[in-house]
């Protein structure tokens, strides 16, 4: 039977899948969104006619951190609307602040943030912006050798999804790849792990689910999955605390095993 060990203390889990995010557990997530981020706002800020301590506060609200003399992006917010919210969300947001700053009418400012979307979706499809994060490839690896089914859950579209893993070399790791667009609910609710386990033909209390926000989590709790485990990439030690609703959490995949 496959199982899962967390760490040398936390415990083993005996699953037959493992559903993952995408975003900040597998990918890299600023070398991704902060990339499209920053088009997406440049375009709006220049439609919307933004000064720069506009574009700032914008960032602070999605969720954008910046520090260095060179002040580019290298930090996110794990619980802002950039990490745990969708695309939509992020171009309501967006369409919300050129209504209020410019005076345009809202249809109006929904068109800037939709063309804003597009070219920062074209960026990306041009340069190709998706890394694995260390030690992802091998666990993966090791997955498919324990027999799991593995299944990508992210708040990201399917399709953008799909094209993203596939130009890592890894879709075909996977056998389900469910987005937002595929539920009625996305995180927090249970519906895209409730789905992928459909799709892989496992009892949720037979997957584990591995994410890097506390939506992850709590989708895991809601759709009772076997075991909800936290990356907390910015964790001194191992603990919870970054992810409340983590029922153990790791700095990165290396303090993961899996065996039959």
């Amino acid at each position: 039977m496959p199982h899962i060990k967390v760490g040398v203390r936390s415990g083993v889990y005996e699953v037959d899948a493992i559903l993952f995010d995408k975003d900040g557990t597998l990918l890299d997530f600023i070398y991704t969104w902060g990339k499209w981020s920053e088009r997406l706002l440049a375009s709006c800020s220049s439609a919307f006619g933004w000064n720069e301590a506009k574009v700032e506060e914008i960032e602070r609200l999605i969720g954008i951190r910046r520090s260095g003399a060179d002040g580019r992006i290298d930090d996110y917010d794990r619980n802002g609307p950039l990490a745990m919210g969708t695309v939509d969300d992020l171009l309501t947001i967006a369409a919300v602040e050129g209504y209020r700053f410019s005076g345009c009418s809202w249809a109006a400012a929904m068109v800037v943030a939709m063309n804003a979307k597009a070219e920062a979706d074209a960026l990306l499809e041009e340069e190709r912006t998706a890394r694995l994060l260390p030690h992802v490839l091998p666990f993966l690896e090791r997955c498919r050798d324990a027999g799991l089914k593995l299944a990508v859950v992210t708040a990201d579209e399917t399709a953008a999804a799909e094209r993203h893993l596939e130009w890592l070399g890894i879709r075909s790791l996977f056998d389900a790849c469910v987005g937002t667009d595929a539920v009625a609910n996305g995180k927090p609710f249970p519906d895209m792990a409730l789905l992928a386990c459909s799709l892989l033909g496992v009892e949720p209390s037979r997957a584990a689910v591995i994410g890097d926000t506390n939506g992850d989590m709590l989708m895991a709790r809601a759709a009772g999955a076997a075991v909800s485990i936290g990356i907390a990439q910015a964790a001194r030690e191992t603990s919870t605390a970054p992810l409340p609703a983590a029922d153990v959490a790791v700095r990165s995949f290396a303090e993961l095993a899996v065996a039959r």
